[in-house]
């Protein structure tokens, strides 16, 4: 072999070994990325599970801790919101929906709507799970024709992950009614149906103030366009322009287009202690 093809053979040697030890460098650097990222998001998912968990006790000490005692001809009403309210102002409202694991107080923003999404209801403070709200385009009073009522879904079992029981037919027929307390009154809601949606804004997608949109709004949900839904088939009355619906709102995993709704109308209104 010549001196000259010798150095030539060298040449390509090393090269074809730099490129090799290069492949294999980038090889490492990709996995110990995928290591780090996997092991950053399974903590970060851990950590965002075991907060929703924390937060869902939270709420359970504190409802706990300030059910009042009331006497007269008036209902009960289990939560304390002047306690409540020395923790968070924006606290106005709380929903139970019996046979889930709802039962949160309710929040509005006065800021941003977004806000809620990430953080808690009773401190404010940094939370994946979020809060049970409401957005700025509807009042606190539950006196608008429709009001939704938004909460995370996967975050555990809390917010209003449960709400998905409803899915099943024998869980929608066995639980009828759920309640949202304010510091004056308890409002009973029947549950007119249970469905899969889509990911469209309900209250800036319809004119509730349209008696015509309304009334289509409401035959929706008497008769929703989907695969996944549950209807209560015998209501006491038909749904009327005077009544009140609230649509509880929340994610489908995996299903970034649509949501889950839990939609319910106003049946009573008793005043509380």
């Amino acid at each position: 072999m010549s001196d000259e093809y010798k150095d030539e053979y060298s040449e390509e040697y090393e090269e074809e070994y730099s490129n090799r030890r290069g492949a294999k460098i980038l090889l490492i650097i990709v996995g110990v990325v995928l290591i780090v990222f996997g092991a950053a998001y399974s903590g970060y998912y851990m950590y965002s599970q075991y907060s929703a968990k924390q937060e869902s006790q939270e709420y359970t000490v504190v409802q706990t801790e300030t059910t009042a005692a009331v006497s007269g001809k008036k209902v009960k009403n289990p939560i304390d919101f002047k306690s409540l309210k020395k923790q968070n102002d924006e606290i106005y409202a709380w929903i139970k929906v019996p046979g889930t694991k709802v039962d949160y107080p309710i929040v509005q923003s006065a800021a941003s709507d977004e806000f809620y999404l990430k953080h808690s209801a009773i401190n404010k403070k940094w939370t994946a799970s979020g809060a049970i709200y409401t957005e700025m385009i509807n009042s606190t009073t539950f006196k608008d024709r429709v009001t939704v009522i938004y909460g995370h879904n996967g975050y555990s079992d809390t917010m209003f992950t449960t709400l998905h029981n409803f899915e099943k037919k024998e869980f929608f027929d066995k639980h009828s009614e759920f309640y949202i307390y304010t510091p004056k009154a308890k409002l009973t809601y029947k549950i007119i149906s249970a469905f899969k949606y889509d990911n469209r804004h309900i209250m800036n997608r319809f004119q509730f103030l349209d008696n015509a949109v309304y009334a289509d709004f409401q035959k929706m949900l008497l008769n929703p366009n989907s695969t996944l839904k549950n209807v209560r088939e015998n209501l006491d009355k038909p749904l009327t322009l005077d009544d009140n619906i609230v649509v509880l709102s929340t994610c489908i995993k995996n299903q970034k287009s649509n949501r889950y709704l839990v939609c319910g109308v106003l049946v009573n209104n008793e005043k509380t202690n």
